[in-house]
């Protein structure tokens, strides 16, 4: 049975690489998980199938994801037709800063740093940015989508003042490690994979080169750049107009998530909501742009649909998110992660273990595509782990928390890996196909790392 509880996220995995349709993938992952559960009835694996669906609106954190991932729609479109992005492109572009590739990729990666607070608002407002910048360049959005995935993710688990930092903080703490916070300080220098993911990103922006399937899909036609890839908003763009129509939004919806973290959390942003934050600003910059939009004399009821036109285009990747998010509850409930969790324990030799938590960490991420759940089993486990074989626990603790975000960077099922396809507007497993080769280098790289630290610990 043990064994059986991995097959839904690996049939998963087979079959999104295989069809290259990732919503057949994850609703027969869902439906195998189900069945297991229900003593393998098929019939009353659907209908579990179907609750489990409806149970995912238990969660006010998951309905809050799912909400702002439809009305990131409408903001998108409202800037896109007021002109405020082709804007501000134009000035970038006029001012030097993003004139060219490497100016292009290298602003939308500082972009990427420099929001911090979220990892879905920092994807979706460098995605936003970029897009516009990489389209005029004929960069591949493939490209856009590899830079802001492995810049984000990796940023948020070293500056941790964020809602992961507060909860793998809660985490410790529920787990009696004394000192929690130090520890935790403790693991920005020891999580080499977000390390060498970021020093990869840059590698590639500097020297303009790609590598693997992203090459090729650049290189295709004489080496002529392809500008757009298949996904939402591909309109025409619109004429320039005022960059501020961009600015006032994007400031409102960075600004604002900063704000709420800092109000929710009593003070403490990271104690602070991250899912209420990101929705409540996301609401409040799409009526700023509406606003803006407004102000070009367009009439009302033409807003309203425009609206609706751009949630419309993400209800695909909406619905995705939300099919991930059922499968991850499901694969909880099967067992799957006490599973992993306890081949990562059987391991006799020490100075593995940092490397077998990584390895863990990772394979977790990937089938079941959140590194949320995999910190939430896995760091029970690499506290009394380490304790017990004498490993320093923020080695431990690093090695689980970039392990979880190199599973997400390989996995199609990742609710960050569809977030940056989303925000890049291309094809997502085009986006997975092209980001893996880089993701691999990184985790064989930070295994290496973790080997050597054992050793010397």
């Amino acid at each position: 049975m043990d064994w059986l509880t991995i097959t839904p996220p690996l049939l998963a995995i087979i079959v999104a690489v295989w069809t290259r349709n990732v919503f057949w993938a994850l609703g027969i992952a869902i439906w195998l998980s189900e069945t297991i559960i229900a003593g393998f009835n098929p019939f009353m694996g659907a209908l579990g199938s179907i609750d489990r669906a409806v149970g995912v609106f238990d969660s006010p954190y998951n309905t809050r994801v799912l909400l702002f991932c439809l009305i990131i729609g409408a903001l998108i479109v409202y800037m896109q037709r007021s002109g405020g992005i082709s804007a501000m492109v134009e000035r970038l572009q006029n001012s030097g800063f993003a004139s060219t590739p490497r100016r292009a990729g290298l602003v939308t990666a500082i972009c990427g740093v420099l929001i911090f607070v979220e990892t879905n608002i920092s994807l979706l407002t460098t995605g936003i940015l970029g897009r516009p910048l990489f389209d005029k360049l004929k960069i591949s959005r493939e490209r856009l989508a590899y830079i802001i995935d492995s810049t984000c993710a990796p940023v948020s688990v070293l500056i941790l003042f964020n809602g992961w930092g507060a909860y793998l903080l809660g985490l410790l703490n529920e787990n009696g490690v004394e000192g929690a916070t130090g520890v935790l300080m403790a693991t920005i220098a020891l999580n080499f994979y977000a390390w060498i993911t970021l020093a990869i990103v840059f590698v590639t922006i500097f020297t303009n080169k790609t590598i693997g399937p992203l090459a090729a899909v650049e290189a295709g036609n004489g080496g002529v750049r392809i500008g757009v890839s298949s996904g939402p908003f591909n309109d025409a763009p619109e004429p320039p107009s005022n960059a501020v129509y961009m600015a006032i939004p994007l400031i409102i919806m960075i600004g604002g998530t900063i704000g709420f973290m800092i109000w929710t959390g009593n003070g403490d942003i990271r104690q602070g909501s991250g899912s209420q934050a990101i929705l409540w600003s996301v609401i409040l910059a799409t009526v700023a742009a509406f606003m803006c939009l407004a102000h070009s004399k367009r009439a009302k009821g033409e807003l309203v649909k425009l609206g609706f036109k751009g949630m419309g285009d993400l209800l695909p990747a909406v619905t995705m998110i939300f099919l991930a998010l059922v499968l991850g509850a499901s694969l909880n409930a099967v067992g799957m992660r006490e599973f992993i969790a306890s081949i990562a324990s059987s391991f006799p030799a020490p100075w593995v273990i940092p490397a077998i938590l990584f390895v863990a960490a990772g394979i977790t991420s990937f089938t079941a595509g959140t590194s949320w759940g995999t910190y939430g089993i896995l760091v029970p486990v690499a506290v009394p782990l380490a304790v017990g074989a004498g490993v320093p626990l923020p080695l431990a603790i690093a090695a689980v928390m970039g392990g979880g975000v190199f599973g997400d960077h390989c996995s199609p099922i990742s609710d960050t890996t569809i977030i940056a396809s989303l925000a890049s507007g291309c094809d997502h497993m085009e986006h997975v196909r092209t980001q893996l080769p880089y993701a691999l280098v990184g985790g064989v790289l930070a295994t290496g790392f973790y080997l050597a630290a054992g050793l010397a610990s």
